[in-house]
């Protein structure tokens, strides 16, 4: 087995490298075909049924606008009904069939089994499935007092679209429907002090990704990374080390430093678009997919760089760090949106 595995080492990885080299150009010349296709031909969501978590604020509002838009039924879950309803009452105005309003925790089992089955008793049918809900948490690792406080990062980002998938993958499988993730590029690009989130987002892809094995064409699925995108999280809602939600706008300005963040309009819109031409994996903005370039190729530059932006004089506080140094000294005027300029912001 030594032996083998010796051989493999220097003939397989060879092997490997020139097949991939001979494959891909055709591969490539396939891929861009089909995806023209899908753009010709999207999915007409005229009257199927989406169901949306996370729907009450940022990229799950304008998602259910964009659905809305298409002239589908909409079923919204988060866990601020008030919120909710201003949303529905918004997404009817913009052309949505039917829009029903879903108070629930996708933290908790049984509200996850419980807006899946209400959604169908409603509609009869499920034709999307949006898993959107989250929430983020900053701070570095070894200065965290209590790890236990985190343990709602998995149970909000991984468990709460695991259990809403379990509870919707039967009816998605009779109408051969599709599911839309929303992870982010911290899964697979992770940002200092965000361990836990960044974890969470990399569980997230991983679940999903065996799922597109496993289901094949059964049901489509759609995992969509996003860089930052104009959010709650991005206005300074985070998880903080008590285990309370807090805002913490300087913190944020840390954490984006000079990113431009992207509307969240945008975002949603091109999930939507890509849910409709059946596309595996989005990243939004486009250009954030270079970055994973970077990851792979040249992972100690990307780590000094982080370390220099993010844990450069971090000895006072976690949020005097030359990202929010290089923020406030006009970045954030120029690369953020208007919403995301104020200091005044409140949590809800």
């Amino acid at each position: 087995m030594d032996m083998v595995n010796g051989v493999l080492n220097w003939v397989g990885t060879t092997a490997m490298v020139a097949s991939l080299l001979l494959f891909y150009p055709p591969y490539y010349l396939f891929k861009t075909c089909y995806s023209f296709l899908s753009w010709l031909f999207p999915e007409d969501l005229t009257g199927k049924v989406v169901l949306i978590t996370g729907a009450s604020s940022g990229i799950g509002e304008q998602l259910a606008y964009q659905y809305a838009l298409k002239r589908a039924s909409l079923a919204l879950v988060a866990r601020r009904e008030s919120s909710l309803q201003q949303v529905a009452d918004r997404a009817l105005e913009l052309g949505a069939r039917d829009v029903i309003v879903l108070p629930g925790d996708v933290s908790a089992p049984d509200d996850c089994n419980r807006f899946v089955q209400t959604a169908i008793s409603h509609y009869d049918r499920l034709d999307h499935l949006v898993c959107n809900a989250g929430i983020a948490s900053v701070g570095a690792f070894q200065e965290i007092p209590d790890v236990t406080k985190y343990s709602s990062q998995l149970d909000i980002n991984f468990w709460g679209s695991v259990q809403t998938t379990f509870a919707a993958l039967p009816h998605l499988k009779r109408s051969r429907g599709r599911i839309v993730v929303t992870a982010s590029a911290t899964g697979w690009n992770p940002v200092p002090r965000m361990s836990f989130y960044n974890a969470a987002n990399a569980a997230l892809m991983n679940f999903f990704e065996t799922l597109q094995t496993e289901l094949g064409s059964q049901v489509g699925i759609t995992v969509v990374t996003p860089g930052w995108i104009e959010s709650e999280m991005s206005k300074g809602k985070y998880l903080k080390e008590h285990g309370e939600v807090e805002v913490d706008q300087e913190m944020c300005d840390a954490q984006i430093g000079l990113f431009p963040v992207e509307y969240d309009k945008n975002c949603a819109k091109a999930m939507v678009q890509a849910a409709q031409q059946g596309e595996r994996y989005l990243t939004v903005p486009a250009w954030f997919r270079a970055m994973y370039l970077w990851r792979v190729f040249a992972p100690e530059v990307v780590e000094i760089c982080y370390r220099l932006l993010y844990m450069h004089g971090h000895g006072a506080r976690q949020a005097d760090t030359a990202s929010r140094t290089m923020a406030e000294s006009g970045g954030k005027q120029l690369l953020y949106p208007t919403s995301l300029r104020s200091e005044e912001i409140k949590s809800d």
